[in-house]
């Protein structure tokens, strides 16, 4: 099989846009702009400077053979000078991409054919986590060449919700997936598989199952929090060692399918089945409160990510869009259209690099706003 570089049509061209700077300018298609607005004589046009062309992603991959549902960048590869990219796909499939030769370097097949939804590699550098849907959550042990599953979680819920983990020491960490319930999280010490509570709301809260989990850590305090998206549009923190909620609050009218968190700015966003992103925060009382929402054009948000530089967050959409965001403002700064299906996933490299996969069988690599 050749490898090579996509290169969009005129047509996915013509529907993208981006600023110049992330800080100061928007260049948003045609049909945002007011309909009130009239042209300029073409005197005056004639005199204005013409717009940036449309970006085009960096590279594309290709391979997968199915439908791409998670991204994870490898940043502590082996022998690698620039991170790997780690792709999950609705066949099962892991495939491991050299971002230097383009290729799949590894395929790891260990969830039989079922859809892999996450993707998490360990402090330790060697060490992945691949969540299926055939109720497995996969360690992988990817030292020296090796790509072998070392052990597994059975996991209760058959969900999309993915998990997510805390580092602790060197060894052990803690591990939050869906639990038996409907309506529980599950929480675990690793490697151990020691369950550490199982965590569920009020009965007459009926929040319905959870949808996405972010377990975090205040820099002030040792107690780790959990913070949950719910069926209902609900996000709840939840302290593990008190075993108690801490706030619960109501962000969308439809599932949180996706959410991310600034501990730095005790700030996070979410996005759900509905035309709406909902930015809210967590006040020094452990209080979650509503800060804003913000309109977008079409209905459905797969993932949302925050940039680890905190400068901006990337949206996954059901209508084949990337769109990308101010993190501190939300100003909308790009509409990347190059995909011709829903884009289930985004992820970002330390480095600043974006990948988006979608059900188009593709993967874009994009380098918007490279950091300083």
């Amino acid at each position: 099989m050749r490898w090579h570089l996509d290169s969009p049509s005129e047509g996915e061209a013509s529907a993208r846009s981006l600023a110049a700077d992330p800080c100061t300018l928007f260049a948003g298609s045609s049909r945002s702009r007011s309909p009130q607005a009239t042209a300029p004589p073409s005197s005056m046009a004639a005199q204005l400077p013409l717009p940036p062309p449309p970006p085009d992603p960096q590279f594309v991959l290709r391979g997968t053979q199915s439908a791409v549902h998670a991204l994870h960048f490898w940043e502590g590869a082996q022998g690698q000078g620039h991170p790997l990219l780690l792709s999950g796909s609705l066949s099962g499939l892991v495939h491991i991409w050299s971002l230097q030769t383009r290729r799949a370097v590894v395929t790891l097949d260990g969830h039989g054919g079922q859809c892999v939804t996450w993707l998490q590699t360990l402090p330790q550098g060697h060490q992945l986590l691949s969540q299926g849907r055939d109720l497995r959550l996969c360690l992988w042990d990817l030292a020296e060449g090796r790509n072998t599953v070392v052990d597994s979680v059975h996991l209760e819920s058959m969900g999309f919700c993915r998990g997510s983990i805390l580092a602790g020491g060197q060894q052990h960490w803690t591990l939050a997936v869906p639990g038996r319930g409907s309506d529980e999280v599950q929480i675990l010490e690793m490697p151990s598989k020691t369950s550490v509570c199982t965590l569920k709301l009020e009965a007459d809260a009926k929040p319905g199952m959870p949808m996405c989990l972010e377990l975090w850590q205040a820099d002030s305090s040792p107690r780790p929090l959990l913070l949950a998206g719910y069926e209902d549009g609900s996000v709840a923190l939840w302290d593990i060692s008190e075993r108690k909620v801490c706030s619960h609050i109501a962000c969308h009218t439809e599932p949180i399918i996706g959410l991310d968190f600034d501990s730095q700015k005790a700030r996070g966003v979410s996005g759900s089945a509905e035309k709406a992103l909902a930015v809210w925060s967590l006040d020094e009382q452990q209080a979650l409160q509503v800060c804003s929402t913000h309109k977008l054009t079409n209905p459905g948000i797969s993932d949302v990510k925050i940039r680890p530089d905190r400068k901006i967050l990337a949206t996954a959409g059901w209508d084949h869009r990337v769109r990308v965001f101010h993190w501190r403002t939300m100003k909308p700064l790009a509409v990347l259209a190059f995909h011709s299906a829903a884009v289930h996933c985004v992820a970002f490299a330390a480095d600043g690099l974006l990948a988006a996969g979608s059900r188009d069988q593709r993967i874009s690599v994009w380098s918007l706003y490279p950091r300083r």
